[in-house]
């Protein structure tokens, strides 16, 4: 939904930093929490010590776009008596194993390539198909692929190869569309959902006259699974009216006429979206117009719109940063990436089933209007789920190494500002700015609130090794608390498992 009663009045021109408005921890996490999935501490110094969001942005973009898709398995062009065969041959490989299988491919991917898989999420729930509706392992790798190979590139392209992919085909009905009984199903989704929006400058003769034009891709293998063709004697051969375009129009007609004639909804729609995904839910007019705009001049070119948002003052406005609930996914892969951490277990497939359990099985929304997402995913029997889950995270890791707690606190960017990193000499009364360092880190707003900062940094010192009177020295008794003793790895594990409760922490 597009308003104007966002406070973002920000631009979007170029974001150039300066004193008043600096470069630092918050606007880094920020950047990388909404174009991937959380940096490293390392790549957060790096950022720092670069102090140039614009070569950053164009570096992180550049990366993605040289990016391979990544190659199929072995089983993504198999038909079923294929996997039946795989299945007699070996019992525990049913067809649902291979569809986990392809599922934990996604999240490693989404765990290792940032922007690619980011827009690789997206179109997932934009381009909605369900793993659980056409059940072919093959039709899944084939889709994952093709929204890889998309994700940054054009949307024209992405929105005809779509279409008349098997998985689309079969999960929204193209292979029952035929001459002598025209199904509605794609073309009423194809601008409904994928190009144009709800009720936005089509009609219903428009949506009946497109399916006569999306006839003839019909499944005619004798085996199942396999690739769903054109078959011309199966296409509507009648005059059709789109858009109040007459002719004998076929698929590619349909594309052609869409793009030509619905120019500026498509591209307003899509921006739109974008906005929505990446800024925040209350959208600014202003701003989406100019995406848009800047689509239309680049023939629906993702990438340059993403460069253009991303650079932006409107995108590191304060009021962009914090403003969107984290889903499964943002809440374990960005927690995940952002500590860095080793733990004993297949991080792959523990994301794949946590993420499923808190509502977002990946390849497989709810319903074809996909994952509403916001205020969805903090429902009351989600929320003890989405605790758990990181504290998961947090005490495999501690399980499997206790050293690397301690060494992520020293060295990390010390608060909001570009002076320089925790230093291992910290000691006595000082504890509050590496309390301040970490809640910087992991809040996207911080927290302003002394209360709570007091409640966090009370549970940083409530540890035995530390007697209250190591933090307060006088010259009778100086404090020895400090950063670089090993006893910090203890303080900040109690830190993480008490920060996961708050209700910030939820957010991106």
């Amino acid at each position: 939904m597009i308003s104007d009663t966002t406070c973002n009045l920000d631009s979007l021109d170029v974001y150039v930093p300066t004193p008043e408005n600096p470069w630092n921890v918050t606007k880094i996490n920020h950047l990388y929490r909404r174009i991937g999935f959380g940096a490293s501490k390392a790549e957060v110094l790096a950022a720092l010590s670069q102090n140039d969001p614009s070569a950053l942005v164009d570096a992180l973009i550049d990366e993605a776009l040289a990016l391979n898709a990544t190659p199929p398995p072995l089983w993504g062009f198999w038909n079923r008596d294929q996997f039946e065969a795989a299945e007699d041959a070996n019992p525990d490989n049913d067809t649902g194993f291979y569809r986990r299988e392809g599922k934990n491919q996604m999240i490693n991917d989404l765990i290792q390539n940032k922007v690619r898989e980011r827009l690789t999420l997206f179109w997932s729930n934009h381009f909605v198909t369900e793993d659980d509706t056409y059940r072919s392992p093959a039709y899944q790798s084939q889709y994952y692929n093709l929204l890889q190979i998309h994700a940054l590139g054009n949307f024209r392209d992405f929105v005809y190869d779509i279409g008349i992919s098997n998985a689309m085909l079969v999960y929204l009905n193209g292979d029952e569309n035929v001459r002598d009984r025209p199904n509605e199903n794609y073309a009423r989704e194809l601008y409904e959902l994928f190009t144009l929006g709800v009720d936005n400058d089509y009609t219903e003769d428009d949506i009946q006259e497109t399916s006569k034009a999306l006839t003839g891709y019909v499944d005619t293998n004798d085996i199942p699974w396999g690739d769903i063709l054109f078959n011309p004697g199966q296409f509507s051969n009648d005059t059709k009216t789109i858009f109040g375009q007459t002719g004998n129009w076929n698929y590619d007609d349909v594309i052609n006429i869409l793009f030509q004639q619905r120019t500026t909804q498509v591209a307003t729609f899509i921006c739109t979206k974008l906005y929505a995904y990446f800024v925040s839910p209350t959208c600014s007019e202003a701003v989406v117009a100019q995406m848009a705009q800047t689509f239309i001049d680049n023939n629906f070119q993702i990438a340059p719109v993403l460069r253009q948002l991303f650079k932006s003052q409107h995108f590191f406005n304060q009021e962009a940063i914090g403003a969107i609930i984290k889903s499964p996914c943002d809440l374990l892969i960005c927690f995940y990436n952002e500590l860095g951490f080793q733990l004993p277990v297949d991080i792959n497939d523990y994301v794949r089933g946590a993420v499923r359990v808190l509502g977002q099985d990946v390849l497989n929304p709810i319903d074809v209007e996909g994952w509403q997402g916001d205020g969805d995913w903090i429902s009351p029997d989600l929320l003890i789920g989405r605790w758990e889950g990181v504290r998961f995270i947090i005490n495999q890791s501690w399980n499997q190494n206790q050293q690397q707690f301690r060494d992520f606190v020293v060295g990390l960017p010390i608060g909001n500002t570009t002076d320089g990193n925790l230093d291992p000499s910290l000691s006595g009364p000082e504890v509050d700015i590496v309390v301040r360092a970490l809640v910087n880190y992991f809040f996207p707003r911080g927290i302003a609130d002394d209360v709570i900062f007091n409640e966090i940094s009370g549970v940083f010192r409530d540890i035995d090794a530390f007697p209250p009177s190591y933090y307060e020295p006088d010259a009778v008794d100086p404090a020895i608390w400090r950063l670089d003793r090993p006893e910090v790895a203890e303080q900040f594990v109690a830190l993480l498992n008490y920060i996961v409760d708050i209700p910030e922490f939820q957010l991106k």
